[in-house]
């Protein structure tokens, strides 16, 4: 088929090799303008982009879709990009830009997009983040057929995949993008043969955009919370608390067992044990062992490591 691809992460980038290794004619290729990354803060193409010009694709970076928005020149542009492809069909993964009507009616088949979660339950930007914060055992890849709302399409293809007692939104993002890829691929192969199913109004949930300000610990919280909490926001934001003028990064733990915890009354926050085992600290319901950490300009420790050099003692706290 003649496929208009568009994405911008990691995530999506999976979707866009796969059907090009499909052998899917991607007649253009739409992505985010190139952003600052890096210590540098130099600006830096994205994933999609990066494997759009390493094959030789065309590709088109409007900041905007929208014809009567802040970038009406960029948005024509687009859409003389969309009308010149001839494009039977868009592929959307992870895009980060809103469609208006005139991109969803463009392609005779419209346009699919790749969601990572089981759909309703975390429609919106982060449901990879959120399922794992809210403790699912589950998840998976919903291909929708789009429309004006926010992931509110019918539903194409659905596949599960579950979400393990260690898994990060690193571990499982990495999981759905090859499901979805894979997903995709066997969707393009079945358009014009759907069956739509529309998504029920009961368990719909949305997944809000990652902020940086939910990166600090907030101790009141039950262990098993924040234990959820330091995965799924891992890479990003990372979780984070504060000893003194420091600021510690917490990139595992675990909650530990109830009988240890039932014993400890303490201020949530405080140092209860230091060892190379782990850091338990109290929560407002229980206690949380963290095993890996990571000082300010300094790498990823395991617990281990990072003690030899931890200036925190018993009875101290740590403060969100």
């Amino acid at each position: 088929m003649r496929v208009i691809f568009a994405g911008t992460p990691e995530f999506a980038r999976s979707a866009l090799a796969a059907l090009h290794a499909a052998g899917h004619d991607i007649v253009g290729v739409m992505t985010q303008p190139d952003r600052p990354a890096g210590r540098g803060m130099k600006l830096q193409a994205s994933a999609v982009k990066q494997f759009a010009q390493a094959h030789q694709l065309s590709v088109i970076q409007p900041h905007s879709l929208k014809l009567d928005g802040k970038y009406p020149d960029e948005a024509l542009a687009a859409q003389q990009f969309i009308a010149q492809a001839q494009a039977d069909v868009m592929v959307v993964a992870a895009y980060g830009l809103i469609l208006p009507q005139w991109v969803l009616d463009a392609p005779p088949f419209g346009c699919l997009n790749i969601h990572g979660s089981l759909l309703p339950r975390w429609r919106g930007a982060a449901p990879i983040h959120r399922a794992i914060e809210a403790g699912d055992v589950e998840t998976g890849i919903t291909i929708m057929q789009m429309d004006a709302g926010l992931d509110t399409g019918d539903m194409l293809l659905k596949e599960t995949w579950p979400i393990g007692p260690l898994d990060t939104t690193a571990t499982l993002h990495d999981a759905l993008a090859s499901m979805g890829a894979q997903m995709i691929v066997k969707a393009l192969s079945q358009v014009g043969q759907f069956s739509p199913v529309k998504q029920p109004e009961e368990g719909v949930t949305y997944a809000h955009k990652i902020e940086k300000s939910e990166a600090a610990l907030d101790w009141t919280q039950s262990a098993d919370v924040l234990a959820r909490r330091v995965r799924a926001f891992d890479p990003f934001p990372g979780m984070s608390t504060q000893l003194g003028d420091e600021v510690i990064k917490i990139w595992q733990g675990y909650a530990v067992n109830a009988d240890l915890s039932s014993k400890q009354a303490a201020t949530p926050g405080t140092i209860l044990a230091i060892s190379e085992a782990g850091i338990q600290v109290a929560c407002g319901e229980g206690v949380l062992c963290l095993t890996q950490l990571q000082k300010p300009g300094g790498k990823r420790q395991l617990v281990s490591d990072f003690v030899r050099s931890f200036k925190g003692a018993l009875g101290d706290v740590f403060k969100a």
